[in-house]
């Protein structure tokens, strides 16, 4: 930590420094050339007159309450007496340098949900198909996450993952996720690989997904589930929706995964959907008459996310349109 000189005489100051052995001593004028983002001790009436962005910690006299407030109001971490510094200063100056980061932390997180959202793939011109999605994350970061690439003219590879709990790990898996994929030709080949990984390095985290190969001129469809809920579902008009349940287990659970690749034809206007499980939150009952209704309202083009989610939603629907 910094300590920037005093311009004024403080009495107090060789007592102050004696239980602070740790900090560098800086002056006023150099403090454009020092790390802004290491938190600085200083006396109060320096820091109301330069008013320089450094977090800081600032020092004064016990008369000075009012100069305590406004430099509270101006952003100060904390205020202390030159004549009565805490009992463990060293020790709470690892507490307020915590504190400083994760609020640090906290600040970044618009800035990292921006750069998450970046990562989602662009939309893509497929001949005979729409590719419809939404994202909806519960919080800044999502742990929920899809996409999709071609991997030849006539064939687009995707998948729709859910990662375990919330927060920055979550996300980042996603992220990791994105920059892995693209060495994968076949949904088993990817599950396959990427529930190694997890295995391997021990991430406390599993992850549930679907993964398909489209062939956008024979329609031929090859899709893998890993421990996936809800269900990949197909809608047709004037059919009852079909439900393609699987039985299989999340990624990084075990080595000896098994995963099965299954097949299927899309017909005309048929819609190919998957989901996360965060879809489901808008519906009330048990799990079942939940995803009824999800399915209901997806057949119907009426699925609405709430303003507020608890859980992280997302949704990737293949549509054939001739």
């Amino acid at each position: 930590m910094y300590f920037i000189q005093p311009t004024r005489d403080i009495p107090y100051l060789e007592q102050v420094l004696d239980t602070l052995p740790s900090v560098q001593m800086i002056h006023i004028d150099d403090i454009s050339l020092y790390d802004p983002t290491i938190i600085a001790i200083a006396d109060v009436q320096d820091y109301l007159t330069h008013q320089w962005n450094l977090p800081t910690i600032v020092l004064a006299f016990e008369d000075e309450g009012t100069a305590l407030v406004q430099a509270w109001e101006q952003g100060a971490l904390a205020g202390w007496l030159w004549s009565r510094l805490p009992e463990n200063p060293p020790q709470a100056l690892r507490k307020i340098d915590a504190q400083y980061k994760r609020n640090q932390d906290s600040r970044d997180l618009p800035s990292a949900a921006e750069l998450q959202k970046k990562l989602l793939p662009n939309p893509i011109e497929l001949c005979n198909y729409r590719v419809d999605t939404l994202f909806k994350p519960s919080a800044y970061l999502s742990g929920d996450w899809f996409d999709y690439w071609k991997i030849s003219d006539k064939e687009i590879m995707f998948y729709l993952a859910d990662v375990s709990g919330h927060g920055v790990t979550s996300s980042l898996l996603t992220s990791w996720m994105a920059a892995f994929h693209g060495r994968s030709k076949t949904p088993r080949e990817l599950i396959k690989k990427l529930n190694g990984m997890l295995v391997q390095e021990n991430i406390e985290k599993h992850i549930t997904m679907i993964s398909g190969i489209l062939n956008i001129e024979t329609h031929e469809l090859r899709w893998s589930s890993a421990g996936h809920y809800p269900p990949a579902i197909i809608i047709e008009p004037n059919q009852a929706p079909k439900i393609l349940n699987t039985s299989s287990f999340p990624l990084g659970l075990t080595e000896d995964l098994e995963v099965e690749e299954f097949e299927c034809v899309l017909n005309k206007q048929a819609r190919f959907i998957i989901c996360s499980d965060g879809a489901l939150e808008p519906y009330s009952g048990g799990l079942n008459e939940q995803f009824e209704q999800l399915v209901f309202h997806l057949q119907n083009q009426s699925f609405q996310a709430p303003d507020h989610v608890a859980d992280d939603i997302a949704i990737l629907s293949l549509c054939r349109t001739k």
